[in-house]
């Protein structure tokens, strides 16, 4: 198809460009297409029949006509279907729409196994990882509530959480929760909630319902505005056998919005009797301890002075065992160094000059104090000494008395 050369000078009329766009159009031929009916209208005696088909992901929608017999009687508003048309472009209202030939509703086994598919999908990627879940608060500050507009499910929630937590604050944003429109309100809710640095956990809660009714809950857009949240997410839907694919992404899956109402918020009473139990046992504890530690105090004293007489007479053992250990360590040196003492004076008295006159010996001196040695030596007076003490002597010459 030739592009069109146009200008402010030299502009196209309206006809041809919405002749050129249905042209395009009809160039893309019978295509299958996979939706949810947002909107039916039935109109009795009317051959050709309308109604809307929108995304069950996105927030698009777009006309389908139809004969009346390729519309299932079976199919209803909500419904899952897939149809065969071909695009039509209404060139006088510019507008785009699907002509039908052929629809069919989607099974509930289809659409299990659908759902199937997209758990797993979903879990490879590691959306549903234990790792990802964040524990709830103890104690929020403000609890964030996705629910439909005045149902049970908002009243279970709010109910349950104030009957344990008096003064529970909540943040509700009601919305759609089935239909067209509740897959898109929803994940809008969660992130208003979710930029609300007040609000420390967020409840989505609904009612129990089919499993069409719940397939919002079940959406891969809703599941990873959930995995993509930073404020923890509590998944309260439909009843305990429910288990749409945000149970499985969200940080804890309540079995009921009752069971949700009870988990995101302590006991107060419950929580008042257990810090009574423990201020009990801690003053029993204590009374304990204080009587114990009174009655050791109590023989203290006693304790203290046996000990310490105890300690005395240890003592007193000890030092009467170290002076006589002292005394004959003395005794034995004394007795040593006498011994040893006998000894110096007998070698002494043996090699003194006393010992020498005692045995007969005499020393002979003159008088200047000379020790007479030789017969020559001995002139004039003399001074000699004997053991019992010194006296005079005159020395003799013996050769005058042997000539007379």
């Amino acid at each position: 198809m030739a592009r069109l050369e146009t200008s402010a000078e030299s502009p196209v009329p309206v006809r041809t460009v919405a002749i050129r766009i249905g042209e395009w159009i009809a160039r893309l031929g019978e295509i299958w297409v996979d939706g949810q009916i947002a909107q039916l209208t039935r109109r009795p005696g009317v051959p050709t029949q309308f109604l809307t088909l929108r995304d069950p992901d996105a927030n698009i929608s777009i006309t389908v006509t139809c004969a009346r017999g390729v519309l299932p009687d079976t199919v209803s508003e909500g419904s899952r279907v897939v149809l065969r048309a071909r695009p039509d472009f209404y060139l006088e209202r510019g507008t785009l729409s699907l002509r039908a030939t052929e629809i069919r509703q989607v099974g509930l086994g289809e659409l299990l196994a659908r759902l199937e598919a997209l758990r797993r999908l979903l879990a490879a990627e590691g959306l549903f990882a234990a790792d990802r879940k964040r524990p709830l608060p103890f104690l929020p500050s403000t609890i964030g509530l996705i629910t439909g507009r005045a149902g049970a499910a908002e009243r279970d929630v709010v109910e349950n959480a104030r009957r344990r937590l008096p003064g529970a604050r909540f943040r509700l944003e009601n919305v759609a929760m089935q239909g067209a429109g509740a897959v898109t309100e929803v994940v809008e809710a969660l992130q208003r909630l979710d930029r609300d640095p007040d609000v420390d956990v967020i409840v989505i809660a609904r009612g129990g319902g089919s499993v069409e009714d719940l397939l919002p809950f079940s959406n891969e857009t809703l599941v990873r505005a959930v995995s993509a949240a930073f404020t923890p997410v509590v998944s309260a839907i439909g009843h305990e056998t429910d288990r749409p694919l945000l149970d499985f992404v969200a940080d804890v899956a309540a079995s009921t919005p009752t069971d949700a109402g009870k988990r995101i918020v302590p006991d107060l009473a419950e929580e008042t009797r257990a810090v009574a139990e423990l201020r009990g046992r801690a003053r029993r504890c204590i009374r304990t301890r204080v009587a114990r530690e009174r009655e050791l105090m109590a023989g203290l004293p006693e304790r203290l002075r046996r000990s310490v007489h105890g300690r005395l007479v240890r003592e007193a053992a000890d030092n009467a065992a170290l002076r006589a250990r002292s005394r004959h360590r003395m005794g034995t040196l004394l007795e040593a160094g006498r011994v040893d003492l006998e000894h110096a004076r007998a070698r002494v008295r043996s090699l003194s000059p006393q010992a020498t006159l005692e045995r007969g010996y005499a020393v002979v001196r003159r008088t200047d104090g000379t020790v007479v040695r030789t017969p020559d030596d001995a002139t004039g007076p003399l001074r000699v000494r004997v053991a019992g003490g010194e006296f005079a002597a005159t020395a003799v010459d013996d050769s005058v008395g042997s000539s007379g």
